[in-house]
């Protein structure tokens, strides 16, 4: 190489949001710039994996480049505890055919590369921090309202695991003020929130996508009133800058000033000031348009490869 000239890495990232309706998968540069794409319907573990394993390969040979590492962001339950005996495993999931699933083995044995793993929420969520509407923030949550509820909590700028991860989708949900006979669509529990407010529910509930609902319809201030006890429960446990809503539901924009104001009437005063005020800023649509996952994941990838590299200097 000539003296003075910049090497540039011409190795590849690869990204794969891995959600309950279909896989979205990218390949980037290291510098995050997408340099394809693909998506896939979630049909049977063999078939989808295998569609994604192709893409990758065939992807990556089309550049005559080299894959570096993958950054996962999965629908779950997930083990996400390095020490456990399947992480990296998708674990007793809804999602039939699913359960217990070695996602993240199986595309290191395919790549033999370093694989980064996490839920869908919490990839979302990172992809938020990175270059959405949480730039800026140290803690903030970041909450996907689709065809189930689930949440990526981000605390001190790390996101927050313990025994598991958090499942804010199976938080109950006070009913009593509320004329709802509906118990719910979730499988372990009656009236908790994924249960009631995520797009399964309200189709099942109404007979029909929401989507098909029109903007008066009392689904809509009935959706309001459930996320934003949520949203109430989310500020007093863990005080975040802001609460992010995305996802399918969320589309439907008329929700965010139902949800604000039912939050302000439900908070009742006992908030910071900053967050009474500035309710606007609080309670915010995601900044990436359905993009979260896969810049979230791309990251994760980076920074896996990252940790690898580092230890190989050591």
């Amino acid at each position: 190489m000539q003296s003075g000239v910049l090497q540039v890495d011409q190795r590849l990232l690869g990204a794969i949001e891995a959600g309950g309706t279909k896989f979205n998968c990218a390949l980037a540069d290291m510098q995050g710039n997408v340099l394809a794409k693909a998506a896939f319907p979630t049909t049977t573990p063999v078939e989808t994996l295998t569609a994604v394993r192709d893409f990758f390969n065939d992807a990556v040979s089309a550049r005559g480049a080299t894959l570096a590492a993958i950054g996962i962001a999965s629908f779950g339950p997930v083990e996400l505890n390095r020490r456990a005996p399947n992480y990296g495993f998708i674990t007793k999931t809804p999602k039939a055919g699913w359960s217990e699933t070695d996602i993240c083995g199986y595309f290191r044995a395919a790549f033999q590369v370093p694989v980064a793993f996490e839920t869908d929420v919490n990839g979302a969520a990172w992809g938020e921090l990175i270059a959405g509407a949480a730039q800026g923030c140290r803690h903030f949550i970041y909450v996907t309202v689709g065809t189930g509820i689930g949440a990526g909590i981000v605390i001190n700028g790390q996101l927050l695991q313990g025994v598991t991860h958090p499942e804010v989708g199976h938080m109950l949900m006070p009913r009593e003020l509320l004329v709802d006979s509906y118990q719910g669509c979730c499988p372990f529990h009656v009236g908790c929130l994924e249960g009631l407010a995520s797009g399964t529910a309200i189709a099942q509930r109404w007979g029909v996508n929401g989507k098909h609902l029109a903007d008066d319809h009392p689904a809509w201030d009935l959706e309001a009133h459930y996320l934003a006890a949520m949203c109430v429960n989310l500020t007093q446990c863990f005080s975040p800058q802001k609460i992010i809503l995305g996802g399918g539901v969320m589309e439907k924009t008329l929700l965010f000033p139902l949800i604000r104001r039912k939050f302000l009437e439900l908070i009742n005063g006992y908030a910071p000031e900053s967050v009474l005020t500035q309710i606007d800023q609080y309670i915010v649509p995601t900044g990436l348009a359905g993009q979260a996952g896969i810049v979230g994941a791309l990251d994760l990838a980076m920074q896996q490869l990252n940790a690898q590299d580092s230890s190989l200097r050591t």
